[in-house]
């Protein structure tokens, strides 16, 4: 509850947005009046009025929403900035290109993970527990590999 009467809502609003408050609920005197409050959602700026009866369970759930909308959104994200490659060259270019993440076949040995460490400094990031198997060629040495796992560079 912020009952400042220092600052004006506007001020208020913003200030709790910056720290991250994912849910504000408004109740003014029209509000009381209705029977209502007003919600804002910091995820999607959507602002709503819901009853005041049962705002606890209305609130869970909204957060519920929030969390889930938030992990999409991640993930979408993690996904569009994922790239495979096979060949040395495209590893290369993408590093210097694009960024994020590259998933590409690597043949097990700590040998060539330095190897790449030191030409390009990109480590392995991740080794994908749900990935699919996958034959194919390292991207470096050309030595069979089993899966792709995911390569970038710290920033």
């Amino acid at each position: 509850m912020d009952n400042d009467d220092q600052n004006r809502p506007g001020f208020k609003f913003a200030e709790y947005e910056m720290i991250g408050v994912p849910v504000r609920l408004g109740l003014g005197q029209r509000d009381l009046d209705a029977n209502q409050v007003e919600v804002a959602r910091r995820d999607t700026k959507e602002k709503s009025n819901a009853p005041l009866a049962n705002i606890e369970e209305y609130v869970e759930q909204l957060l519920a929403d929030i969390q889930q909308n938030l992990f999409q959104r991640a993930k979408a994200f993690r996904d569009a900035h994922i790239t495979p490659v096979d060949q040395w060259a495209d590893f290369e270019a993408v590093l210097e290109d694009k960024g994020g993440f590259i998933l590409a076949h690597w043949d097990g040995t700590t040998e060539t993970e330095l190897e790449i460490k030191e030409r390009t400094k990109a480590t392995i990031r991740c080794i994908p527990l749900d990935a699919n198997a996958e034959a194919g060629a390292c991207i470096l040495t050309g030595k069979p590999s089993q899966q792709r796992v995911l390569f970038a560079r710290a920033y």
